[in-house]
């Protein structure tokens, strides 16, 4: 992804000099766009002075995974920057689009948004700006808000405020010589906080957002694209500071914990063991038993946690994760998620994470890491790819070196390669997940090594199915040879059929009936998922698969082979809820369906010791829950207290703080 910065001196003067002037003598630019740090596209934009504006012509445009993004736009500012209108136009990310415009005049804004027109009256001039994209706007909306004595919030058009402050300043090393950025915080664009870093005249180095598809989307100034990696890594902490410092509105009980009169679920065994008291000492489960044999220990001050009339368990895990911004670390732990396995991250992105929460710099669960690897081409993600042996060694050996426990297959790796990337692998201790790549099939990753597979489309792609009428024969040859692969490989299986759900799903359809809670997210999360689906003719024809998908996890349940809950993101932390509820919907009991967010990711990451149940010896990671999940595995919903190695948390607050409205 670097580049060689000593050929473009020339450029970066050029550059320097365009900045040294005022913002209305900026005459273009270009920002380098990237996705897994992965550069994917580029935003240019041109400035032109008439007798009374200075007119920005926006082109953006990234290409993911094959998917072209392209976004035109074009922003009039009179030369006090006060705007006069904004024209967005294209795709703001594989899966939606755009087609916005904002006319300002006088004391009125005319909007064309989507599908309606209306007028909306201003009392102070707002600014119109589109989301996430262009970056250019972005860059003229914080020159704006310096010129207008940076109020701790802004109107924006077509609607919503933005808080901007400064937070501070990074002193780098380029081409030998110290640059100073100021860096901001600007939260109400996205689902959380963006950090952008400008020079003294405004003009941005680097903003670090999320696109309209959920993933982390870096947009770096040319030629400065080598600091990237570093400002990388400083966003993650950064981030992960400011939930830090509200640390205080959870209790802070002693060291010395017992939740008392609860119902234990012990889902090893499947027994509820009622009016039961746990004892924790130093983030730790030292004691569990009957209440009346419990004895307050006399060595420390005990703090006593009521937990009569409701279930105590072992906190969630997220077997399928994508930590792409510090916001997830709140909503995880709100919803009980207490372990999560990131599947695939930026390498200084989840390493700065991982090591924020570790510390105690944090908010967010313990984080096991899967570092991804994809092959070269058109469609790869990311920059770590390997194409020759050598490539898949070194890739492997360098995950290992920064403390992953694993290795993500990704879809472009060669078939040829991914024996090498799990000889590698298994040899160093890791184990090896990931997707099917491209020319291979199920069995064939599994006759590679791989361990884990991530999907259940790729166990379906491989069976003999009845699609017309929705039926699988399980006395077929093929289907018989097929799970016996399986079952002797102890491959291990995360479904993800939540995002199955969500991508088939009808966009006239209500979120409440994937979510019950879809109103309380953040509006920016409301916006993007409710636009999430397919037309309903479409997901009417996609019935059937989901049909199947449910039907195929069942018959994985009953063949003993190993399943892991999992989400790929979707709802933040609740998601995680609807995956156990569509394995019931599969015909899972609530006991085998807690038990793949439990015991069973405890047990395939060989961290059984520690995690997955409530008893003695084991990490007090623990959720109290108000009704038994058991009876009704929606009950899962209703989590009133978190802990995470014996740290007591709200999950109200957690939600609070995160921008969710409960």
């Amino acid at each position: 992804m670097l580049k060689a910065c000593f050929i473009i001196c020339l450029c970066a003067l050029q550059i320097v000099s365009v900045r040294s002037q005022s913002p209305a003598g900026d005459h273009g630019g270009s920002f380098l766009l990237h996705k897994f740090a992965q550069n994917i596209g580029r935003e240019k934009y041109t400035v032109t002075l008439t007798d009374s504006a200075l007119v920005y012509t926006i082109d953006f445009k990234f290409v993911d995974r094959g998917s072209p993004v392209p976004l035109n736009a074009v922003m009039r500012v009179r030369p006090d920057l006060r705007p006069i209108s904004l024209a967005v136009k294209g795709q703001n990310s594989r899966f939606s689009s755009i087609n916005d415009t904002v006319s300002i005049l006088g004391q009125q804004a005319h909007i064309h948004e989507r599908d309606t027109s209306f007028d909306k009256p201003i009392e102070n001039v707002d600014f119109p700006v589109a989301g996430y994209a262009p970056g250019t706007v972005q860059m003229l909306m914080l020159q704006y808000w310096k010129k207008n004595g940076r109020p701790a919030e802004m109107s924006i058009l077509p609607s919503g405020r933005v808080g901007i402050r400064l937070d501070g300043t990074d002193t780098l090393r380029f081409n030998q010589q110290e640059i100073v950025l100021e860096r901001y915080v600007i939260a109400g664009l996205i689902w959380g906080n963006e950090l952008a870093w400008t020079d003294k005249q405004g003009q941005m180095y680097c903003l670090i957002t999320n696109d309209a598809e959920a993933d982390k989307l870096e947009m770096m100034l040319e030629p400065y694209e080598a600091l990237l990696p570093v400002l990388i890594g400083k966003a993650a902490s950064y981030s992960m500071k400011i939930f830090a410092s509200s640390l205080n509105k959870t209790l802070r009980p002693p060291d010395t914990i017992a939740i008392a009169g609860g119902t234990i679920l012990d889902l090893v065994n499947g027994k509820e063991l009622p009016d039961q008291t746990v004892l924790i000492e130093h983030g730790r489960i030292v004691w569990v038993g009957p209440s009346g044999e419990f004895r307050q220990p006399s060595s420390a001050p005990c703090f006593v946690l009521n937990a009569k009339g409701k279930i105590i368990m072992p906190g969630l895990w997220d077997m399928h994760a994508h930590f792409e911004q510090a916001e997830w670390g709140p909503a995880y732990l709100a919803a009980g998620v207490t372990s999560v396995r990131d599947c695939g991250n930026e390498f200084d992105y989840i390493n700065a994470i991982q090591a924020a929460i570790d510390e105690g710099r944090g908010i967010g669960p313990h984080i096991l890491k899967a570092g991804i690897i994809d092959g070269k081409g058109k469609m790869a993600l990311g920059i770590i790819q390997a194409d020759t042996r050598e490539e898949a060694v070194a890739a492997v050996q360098r995950y290992k070196q920064n403390g992953f426990v694993q290795i993500k297959i990704y879809s472009s790796v060669k078939p040829a390669i991914v024996k090498a990337i799990c000889q590698e692998a298994h040899r160093l201790g890791l184990t090896v997940t990931g997707h099917i790549p491209d020319g291979m099939n199920i069995i064939q990753g599994i006759d590679s090594g791989m361990d884990m597979v991530n999907h259940i489309e790729y166990v379906i792609a491989k069976m003999k199915i009845n699609f017309k009428d929705q039926t699988i024969d399980l006395s077929d040859s093929s289907n018989q040879f097929l799970l016996n692969v399986l079952v002797r490989h102890h491959t291990v299986i995360d479904p993800t059929l939540a995002v199955f759900e969500m991508i088939f799903r009808s966009i006239k359809d209500p979120m409440t009936d994937i979510e019950p809670a879809f109103a309380t997210l953040p509006p920016s999360l409301q916006e993007l998922f409710n636009s999430m689906g397919m037309s309903a003719q479409r997901a009417s024809s996609m019935k059937s698969y989901m049909s199947i998908a449910k039907q195929v996890v069942k018959i994985l349940q009953d063949k003993g082979i190993t399943l892991v809950a999992g989400t790929d993101q979707l709802l933040p932390g609740l998601s995680l809820y609807r995956e156990l509820e569509l394995y019931v919907e599969a015909g899972l009991s609530p006991l085998e369906a807690l038990r793949t967010a439990t015991v069973q990711p405890a047990k395939v990451m060989k961290l059984l010791e520690n995690f997955g149940s409530v008893e003695a010896g084991k990490q007090a990671d623990l959720i109290l829950v108000d009704a038994d999940p058991l009876e009704n595995i929606s009950n899962i919903r209703k989590i009133s207290v978190v802990l995470k190695t014996g740290r007591i948390y709200s999950p109200i607050e957690l939600h609070q703080l995160v921008g969710f409205s409960k």
